[in-house]
């Protein structure tokens, strides 16, 4: 008797734990738990994401942030994106919007491969140098080589030097191949194949793409994204090929 009520007893802590609404987190707390995961994430870049309206954590009075578990989880979702993906984050709020953080799971769940999103849409954020550094942390030294080689291109805004959305996940992808001893000069053949399947596009659809038709010409950009999306497909597999000849 005494063993069901203690059996009892334990179900209803274990009915009432379950039915309390989990405690709301600090920014701290938030980037110590991500951390296991993203290694370079911060509290400034955490902010950085919010201030691109990718997150909404609640405010205290006092003005500081709370993030529920749904936070984190939407925040874990955007970091994966751009890390696996690459993607740039007005797709990853394109993607989030229709429900991104669903499909996420589904292409970590799945076995077979990933079709990157492709956008020619004109970024809108721009960056300073030292933004882009912070975010990426990339070196002064890496971006100044990317610059000398024609991997990324800057801007003039209103005299200063800036980088738009593209240029800063171009900056921290090259980071992250720097880890591995790969200098700035060593992705010149990236720039050299880009510029080919560009052209090889441009051949395609370029009298499309000048068209007077605003109609024709919308159907030749979302031809031309779909066409990017597979010539990226096609170069990866391929590249897959040829690393497993490597392994062997």
């Amino acid at each position: 008797m005494a063993v069901a009520e203690r059996s009892t007893e334990a179900s209803e802590k274990r009915d009432r734990s379950a039915s309390r609404p989990r405690r709301a987190l600090t920014i701290g707390a938030v980037c110590k738990i991500l951390n296991q995961e993203f290694e370079d994430i911060s509290i400034s870049k955490i902010r950085y994401l919010e201030d691109q309206k990718l997150l909404s954590p609640r405010r205290t009075p006092g003005g500081y942030r709370l993030y529920s578990q749904t936070d984190v989880e939407r925040l874990r979702t955007i970091l994966r994106m751009q890390r696996d993906e690459f993607l740039p984050l007005r797709v990853i709020r394109q993607e989030l919007a229709v429900g991104g953080e669903r499909e996420s799971k589904k292409r970590r769940s799945s076995p077979g491969p990933r079709r990157r999103a492709v956008t020619v849409d004109a970024p809108a954020a721009r960056f300073s140098a030292a933004e882009v550094l912070e975010q990426t942390n990339a070196s002064t030294g890496l971006l100044e080589e990317l610059e000398e080689y024609g991997i990324i291109e800057a801007a003039k805004r209103d005299g200063k030097t800036v980088y738009d959305e593209t240029e800063l996940e171009i900056v921290r992808a090259a980071a992250e191949l720097a880890r591995y001893g790969v200098a700035g000069r060593n992705l010149r053949l990236f720039r050299t194949s880009a510029d080919r399947e560009a052209a090889l596009l441009q051949q395609l659809l370029g009298p499309a793409l000048s068209s007077h038709s605003e109609v024709r010409r919308k159907e030749a950009i979302e031809n031309l994204e779909s066409l990017a999306a597979v010539c990226t497909n096609l170069k990866h597999l391929l590249l897959v090929r040829d690393l497993r000849r490597l392994a062997v």
